[in-house]
């Protein structure tokens, strides 16, 4: 109750309006609930359609409507009775036991701290660019879904990512509109004497305050920090003007306002999180905050607090090749942190630098965020089957001689939160199949129960999609051409284009040169020869933006732009300006077929091509990234042979020859066989199997459940151990790190005997250990895998201690005499099961 009258008082100081109900929908529009929940979608078409669909933010829709039009909807008992309810339902549905609740009730876990750069929550709150902010939006979402205890933190930009405009030559022009706090879903963080929650970040020369902001996901909080406070001088005011503008300079203040004033503000509200997941490398400085917060309140060593903090640490990268990481040259690095390392972390700035470098005393190296990340945590992870293999190998050298399997970086794959990108048709239809609350748990029916639909209703369902899209294309093409000049017989011709009975393929992302986005305009007029086809016509609708300083990528888009122009193509191309997540919804709830094709191995994960999945649309995608793993023959169409090939242009003249072959002899085919009550059989048969399978198991809802139970719980649980007794065993943990260093550079083999006996080679070695706890190493046998199994790791027994040299101690170990004996080669490695080997202890000793 307190809690609610909280709420009131902030709607009042925010929107003051004696309305009778105001505070209903107030509540309702402050909960970014409505942005995945269609349930409101009627309640804010009833008071204003028009501003509703064009802006899609409820909180705009009450500040901007009169109080007479919300005095007339609020008199009217239908209408009072539907907000009341959904109100009701709303606080129901926090107090209920969710997925962890009921699982996980009594685990130590009672705080997840998700630390990103960016969140794409809707299109009302632009604080986003791509596809790191929507995998992060989408998984705070799954969090409140699954009652999982997770708080967000991020940045408040007041200008956001750039919006787009085509301008008459069909290049890109970048535009910076200001995000008024005032019409953002977005309430001050205040104190309960309602005092406004301030930080002060010290940087070089002067301190910089930041303004906090709070926005409701359902049962989770995002925290924003904002530096345009008027306490700030006018240059400072600015560091979170712009997400990914500026230069390096800006970016290092963003991040350690992010990072150490994210983990800050946690501390000043009280907030103790077990678990900080950082979201890409940006967050890494809220590792350093972290221990600095333990050693205030335990008086332990740097060193100490880092290793009790980092088992709670978890580092998820999405970044598919080294040179994407943030680095910073050592100069900026001092300038900005080097007072910190001193003053408040009590370590010398040399020691702070080579936490993000690969060789500690390289003064030249520049300091690496991820490199940071990796060191501060206690596990690390990427986002794809593929992309957890491609970051092994990035990660590498951080593990110098260990073999790269080996290379302590696992992977979740990401999934997309299946209720934000259905559309209401495609929402009934799981509704009726599987039931409302169908993304709530493991979903292990949901594929049994898609497969009872008749082909009727899917087909039904899949052309009713389409022709809503195509509806959607012709009004916003118009507004376009409108925008840019173009004539009155352009703009009137945009309502007639496209037909809903035409295969629509979609292509929607950032235009960068990696990702290939004209690849299919490598032979324009083959291109036009397959959409032109009288008999079996295609239409292409496309989107995306580049960087303002990617001229390749502006390049890109501007090819394509001037193709869709040419008479004769301009009936069956679109593209379409200023992608965004609004417009994101739309094309991948209509499209037929979703199309990607970057460079292997460069998408780390994607999540474009699964949005679609819940809508009946079908991939055609390269095998990279998500599609990797999820590809079979059944749910849609791969391009590639699954291998590597660098920028070969020849490479690529193939793979679009291929792409023209695939859709010209299979997709278009597919779709324009017909049986006799005209529906595409073999069609809906793939359309279901994508449902089925795919759909479940690329879903935020598992990727979730995977994060809490793989990383969430045992994080919890070591972090707990680590700290308890303000950090003794972290203590611990560092005297045997010590001991080990001072010995282990003496650490050598002897001799090693091998025998052959039984259809196994026998290992006997000698081991001086100078004077270390044999129980310090573990003495291993290890053989690298083959045709993609795991490797061989044979632990050695330690049969006895020599008497000729004290310190020399005898193993043994039997292997498989199938493979040659070369293949197996004796080392050492650190024991010591309260730590993470090789993630927090490196070293390994081979005998060659």
């Amino acid at each position: 109750m307190e809690k609610q009258k909280r709420l009131k008082s902030q709607i009042n100081d925010l929107f003051p309006t004696k309305i009778q109900g105001f505070d209903s929908l107030a509540e309702l529009a402050l909960d970014m609930n409505w942005s995945w929940n269609h349930c409101t979608d009627d309640i804010w078409r009833q008071i204003d359609r028009p501003l509703w669909e064009f802006t899609q933010n409820p909180w705009v829709l009450l500040q901007t409507v009169s109080q007479d039009r919300l005095s007339h909807v609020l008199a009217d008992r239908g209408f009072r009775k539907k907000v009341d309810a959904l109100v009701q339902a709303r606080r129901k549905a926090a107090k209920s036991p969710a997925w962890f609740q009921q699982n996980y009730s009594k685990s130590p876990l009672t705080v997840v701290a998700y630390f990103c750069m960016e969140f794409m929550l809707s299109e009302a709150l632009p604080i986003y660019s791509g596809g790191l902010g929507n995998v992060a939006g989408d998984q705070l979402k799954a969090a409140s879904d699954l009652g999982v205890p997770v708080i967000g933190v991020g940045l408040l930009y007041q200008q956001g990512y750039f919006r787009q405009v085509i301008d008459k030559n069909g290049a890109q022009q970048a535009l910076f509109p200001y995000n008024d706090p005032g019409q953002l879903p977005i309430t001050p963080l205040r104190r309960p004497n309602g005092e406004w929650v301030r930080l002060e970040i010290r940087l070089p020369g002067y301190s910089v305050w930041l303004r906090t902001w709070q926005v409701q996901v359902g049962r989770v909080k995002l925290y924003l920090l904002d530096s345009n406070d008027a306490a700030n001088y006018p240059a400072h005011r600015g560091i979170t003007s712009e997400l990914y503008g500026g230069g390096p300079e800006l970016r290092l203040k963003q991040e350690i306002l992010l990072g150490i004033g994210g983990w800050h503000l946690l501390n000043e509200l009280g907030i103790k999180p077990e678990v900080c997941h950082l979201n890409e490398g940006h967050a890494a400085f809220a590792v350093l905050e972290r221990a600095r917060t333990f050693m205030d309140d335990t008086g332990q060593s740097f060193e100490v607090a880092l290793t009790v903090t980092r088992a709670g640490n978890l580092f998820t990268t999405h970044t598919p090749v080294e040179a994407g990481f943030d680095r910073f040259a050592p100069a900026l690095i001092a300038q900005y942190l080097g007072w910190y390392a001193k003053n408040k972390l009590g370590i010398p700035l040399h020691d702070l630098l080579a936490l993000g470098r690969q060789d500690p005393n390289n003064t030249a190296e520049p300091f690496n965020m991820a490199y940071l990340a990796v060191r501060g945590s206690g596990a690390v992870n990427g986002v794809s089957r593929l992309h957890g293999k491609v970051s092994q190998k990035i990660f590498t050298p951080l593990f110098p001689r260990w073999p790269k399997v080996e290379i302590p970086i696992g992977h979740i794959t990401n999934g997309v939160h299946m209720p934000t990108w259905d559309s209401e048709a495609s929402d009934d239809l799981w509704t009726k199949a599987c039931g409302k609350d169908r993304w709530l748990g493991a979903g292990e029916t949901l594929g049994q129960n898609i497969h009872k639909i008749t082909d009727a209703r899917l087909w039904r369902f899949r052309t009713d999609g389409c022709k809503s899209l195509v509806e959607y294309v012709r009004k916003r093409l118009s507004l376009q051409l409108s925008a840019s000049g173009a004539s009155s017989q352009e703009v009137d011709d945009a309502m007639h284009l496209f037909d809903p009975q035409v295969l629509t393929l979609g292509f929607a992302r950032r235009f960068a040169t990696y990702k290939r986005p004209n690849l299919l305009l490598h032979d324009p007029e083959r291109l036009l020869r397959l959409l032109s086809n009288p008999g079996r016509p295609v239409q292409l609708i496309l989107a995306g933006k580049a960087h303002p300083a990617d001229e390749a990528g502006r390049s890109l888009i501007q090819q394509w732009t001037q193709f869709a122009r040419r008479p004769e193509v301009r009936p069956h191309v679109i593209f379409l300006s200023d992608y965004d997540m609004h417009l994101t919804q739309r094309l991948v709830q209509g499209v037929d077929v979703w199309l990607n094709t970057p460079l292997r191995p460069w998408e780390a994960s994607g999540t474009s091509g699964m949005k679609v999945l819940v809508n009946g649309g079908i991939n055609l995608s390269e095998l990279d990234g998500w599609w990797a793993e999820a590809y079979t023959p059944g749910t849609g169409w791969a391009l590639g042979d699954g291998r590597e090939h660098g920028n070969d242009p020849s490479w690529n003249a193939d793979e679009a020859e291929a792409l023209y072959d695939l859709l010209e002899r299979e997709v278009i085919p597919e779709f324009y066989s017909r049986d006799a009550n005209g529906i595409a059989t073999a069609w809906v048969a793939r359309m279901r199997e994508s449902m089925a399978h795919l759909t479940p198991r690329f879903s935020s809802n598992r990727t979730v459940r995977e994060y809490t139970e793989q990383h969430y719980l045992p994080a919890a649980n070591a972090y707990r151990k680590r700290s308890a007794n303000k950090g003794t065993a972290g203590k611990q943990i560092i005297d045997r790190h010590n001991l080990r260093e001072q010995k282990w550079d003496a650490l050598h083999f002897g001799e090693v005997k091998v025998e052959t006996r039984d259809g196994q080679y026998i290992f006997e070695i000698f081991l001086y250990l100078n004077d270390l706890d044999p129980d310090a190493v573990r003495v291993e046998i290890y053989a690298e895998g083959i045709d993609g199994e795991m490797p061989v790791r044979q632990k050695m027994k330690l049969i006895r201690q020599t008497h000729e040299a004290l310190d020399t101690y005898v193993y043994t170990a039997a292997v498989s005499a199938v493979r040659p004996l070369t293949d197996y080669s004796p080392r050492v490695i650190p024991h010591d099961d309260a730590i993470a080997i090789p993630l927090e202890e490196t070293r390994i000793l081979w005998q060659r």
